[in-house]
């Protein structure tokens, strides 16, 4: 087996493993936020906690770029996660919760910054369009984290905990590091392109609004909103989930062959439709069919960004991954709209909290000429 498989299936299971813990996370929140007696404002805030310093994570893996290799500090966010869940999930006290949470955030900062690193050096090397794949990974382990949850319904939310063994193994995956990737060392600020990074970076912002206001809020949703029993609110997550799976499995034939362009408008439209179904449902089965229509819209938005970021970056390893970590903290400021604005605008219903993101993810249609960067090519590439 060649080295860039190696790192690509290492890469990749870094990705399943964010999503694994994270979707597991989220689809027990009714159960945490009843264990705690939180409401949508209290849960806001924590959510909001934790997204700052998620962003605080990212802030950190830029500055640790410049020195470090992505893969060891991808390691140290995965053995930060392999105990910071089970401290939140285990807590006998809500003070114990809330560490275990921020210790959490931060974790997920660093995993999030550093997986991508990883993504675009793999990407790069290979000479071919990658990141859709790396995402759908993401996905896949998101899916599992809400079959398990499904599976486990029955259990306290503590039982989540057993979802540490995860990041905790695949802490020591075979990562790429730095000297495997050549490049000319050349200064973070010398002749970045930052104007195009930052409009795929708003767009990166309407995907990470939706996409959190539908894992973050979706299964209290289907509890609070539309009455849906007990032990399937997670189905919220599950159909969105797998939408977007199979999407980013194709999406990188579809970017190959149709382009960035078409593929992000027509998913726009589709995503929109699917979130003006969720706020109209009537009931809960609607309101999942909603769900799983935006998953399939939204789904090669966040890969795409990341693959022109690297691209419009240029220059050295270290400069790749230092924009790329700069740039992953576009994903906490639509973090912020989608799991803070919805949970706020949405106190008194979540239907109000839903049409937020169903409004402004129209933005991605003017915004999708600056993804229109050149995917990589296909010469010169290795089999990965």
């Amino acid at each position: 087996m060649s080295p860039l498989v190696q790192h690509r299936r290492a890469a990749a299971a870094a990705f399943a493993s964010q999503g694994l813990v994270f979707i597991s996370l989220t689809t027990r929140l009714p159960d945490t936020a009843d264990r705690w007696d939180l409401g949508e404002l209290e849960l806001s805030a924590l959510l909001l906690m934790m997204v700052l310093l998620a962003g605080a994570g990212s802030v950190l893996a830029e500055r640790l770029a410049a020195t470090r290799d992505s893969a060891l500090v991808l390691r140290a966010g995965l053995l930060l996660t392999a105990v910071a869940v089970p401290a939140l999930l285990l807590a006998p006290v809500v003070a114990g919760f809330v560490v275990g949470l921020a210790a959490y955030g931060v974790a997920l900062g660093l995993v999030d910054a550093t997986t991508n690193m990883q993504a675009v050096a793999v990407e790069h090397a290979a000479g071919r369009p990658l990141l859709p794949s790396f995402h759908a990974a993401w996905t896949l382990g998101g899916l599992l984290g809400a079959g398990l949850t499904l599976a486990t319904s029955g259990l306290p939310d503590r039982a989540g905990a057993a979802v540490a063994v995860v990041p905790l193994v695949v802490a020591f995956g075979a990562f790429v590091t730095r000297a495997e990737v050549p490049g000319t060392a050349v200064a973070l600020d010398d002749a970045v392109p930052w104007r195009p990074i930052l409009l795929v970076g708003l767009g990166m912002v309407v995907f990470y609004m939706v996409d959190t206001a539908a894992t973050t809020w979706g299964a209290t949703y289907l509890d609070r909103t539309v009455v849906a029993p007990e032990r399937l609110v997670a189905l919220a997550t599950l159909p969105y989930l797998g939408a977007s799976l199979v999407v980013r499995l194709a999406g990188d034939g579809l970017v190959a062959r149709h382009g960035v362009v078409p593929v992000l408008r027509v998913g726009t439209v589709v995503g929109c439709l699917g979130l003006v179904t969720v706020v109209a449902a009537p009931t809960w089965p609607v309101a999942v069919l909603g769900f799983a229509i935006t998953g399939a819209g939204m789904a090669v938005v966040a890969p795409l960004s990341f693959s022109a970021a690297g691209r419009i970056a240029g220059g050295s390893p270290s400069r790749t991954d230092a924009v790329v970590a700069r740039f992953n903290q576009f994903n906490y400021a639509g973090a912020l709209v989608g799991a803070v604005l919805t949970g706020v605008v949405g106190s008194g219903s979540l239907r109000f909290g839903f049409a937020v993101p169903a409004v402004l993810v129209l933005a991605l249609l003017p915004l999708a000429r600056a993804f229109a960067a050149e995917v990589p090519g296909r010469s010169g590439s290795q089999t990965v």
